[in-house]
């Protein structure tokens, strides 16, 4: 049962999360703001998780999750009513800012204590279910905002969007006992080192991989709204193509287990990668929303098939009491990707247009998923 609360929250909060990215990026293009100005706003999303990731991991660590999961919760709640009661562009500036910062205290608490739940043989379905609930989330997310920004408007989806955090605030309020515990080590965490846990040559791998496929992850999220209102689609035209995408990541997660017998951890995480390079391929080339769904659907089965690998396998690694730790050590990986791409390629986009965004990123992907495989194989021989 607690397993299922806590996807329970994964799901609500990343509803909010997700619409989030989508109605503030559609609210400021609204506003008058260029893509260079939407990259800043995506990547503030990023700047307080890549500071204060690994001491949210330690407090999550030493206290135990709930206090940084309700904390995150309830700020992320209170930054979607920001835009409504100050409407304008700096407005949003500090949404993004405190959303990003709100969402990830909640998600390494999350990350750091779901494998722990059942016990080690539980491990994997844990990170599943949650993953699942991650993915229903980004599915419901953008199609919920996109249906209220064109029925409702930009100002009534951010309060929708809050409203998704009212039950896990008062779940965790009312009903904590489904949390874990705070895990006690037996070490004085004051000699903890967090280069140590980047030393791990097999830790250091999981985090490599997750960035890679989070930076693919993020610029969709980013751009497609921008190359979607550049080509005339409706807001919920585009929160169903960002929906269809998450609906392929929910796909691949149901069949991961079952794939994950007969391949290993890297060799899935490369597949992913080459499948995510050869989506971002077919974006620029295509108009058409049916076809750009289809695209979103393949770079969704690429990019939902590593993560929940990746966070078993991190939680597996950590040396124990330190689990939290280490989750918020690969948020800060995954966050420079998330604090690099918006500006990079929002740059790219003005001033070369959309073609060579997309394209790039699929080399960056290639380039990518081309070293995993050589350090894969010459791990085996």
């Amino acid at each position: 049962m607690p397993i299922y609360l806590i996807t329970l929250l994964c799901l609500l909060n990343h509803s909010c999360f997700s619409g989030s990215r989508m109605v503030i990026s559609l609210y400021a293009l609204e506003l008058g703001a260029n893509q260079f100005t939407i990259g800043v706003l995506m990547a503030l999303y990023a700047i307080c998780p890549l500071l204060l990731a690994i001491y949210a991991g330690r407090l999550a660590d030493r206290l135990g999750p709930r206090g940084p999961m309700l904390a995150g919760t309830f700020g992320m709640g209170i930054a979607m009513l920001l835009p409504p009661l100050f409407p304008g562009l700096m407005t949003l500036y500090v949404a993004a800012l405190l959303i990003g910062s709100s969402f990830h205290f909640f998600f390494v608490s999350v990350h750091g204590t779901t494998g722990g739940v059942g016990g080690a043989d539980n491990r994997a379905r844990n990170y599943s279910l949650v993953s699942l609930g991650f993915s229903t989330a980004g599915l419901i997310g953008p199609f919920t905002s996109g249906l209220a920004i064109d029925h409702l408007g930009h100002l009534n989806a951010f309060m929708l969007l809050s409203a998704f955090t009212v039950v896990p605030c008062l779940l965790m309020w009312l009903k904590p006992g489904f949390l874990p515990k705070a895990v006690k080590s037996g070490e004085d965490k004051s000699k903890h080192r967090i280069i140590d846990l980047w030393k791990m040559p097999k830790l250091r791998g999981a985090f490599i991989a997750s960035g890679i496929l989070s930076a693919a992850w993020d610029l969709f999220q980013f751009y497609f709204p921008i190359y979607g209102h550049s080509i005339g689609l409706s807001a919920s035209v585009i929160g169903t193509v960002l929906a269809t995408f998450a609906l392929a990541t929910f796909t691949v997660r149901l069949l991961l287990p079952a794939w994950a017998k007969r391949s290993s951890e890297a060799d899935i995480l490369v597949i992913g990668i080459f499948i995510a390079a050869f989506a971002f391929v077919l974006f620029p080339f295509f108009i058409n929303p049916w076809l750009l769904a289809v695209a979103a659907f393949i770079l969704g089965l690429g990019v939902g098939s590593g993560q929940p690998m990746s966070m078993s396998l991190i939680y597996a690694l950590a040396p124990p009491g330190r689990a939290s730790e280490a989750a918020g050590l690969r948020v800060m990986v995954n966050n420079v990707a998330h604090l690099s791409i918006p500006l990079l390629f929002g740059s790219v986009g003005a001033a070369f247009g959309f073609v060579p965004v997309f394209l790039s990123n699929a080399g960056m992907l290639a380039a990518g998923g081309a070293l995993l495989r050589r350090k894969n194989a010459g791990g085996r021989s």
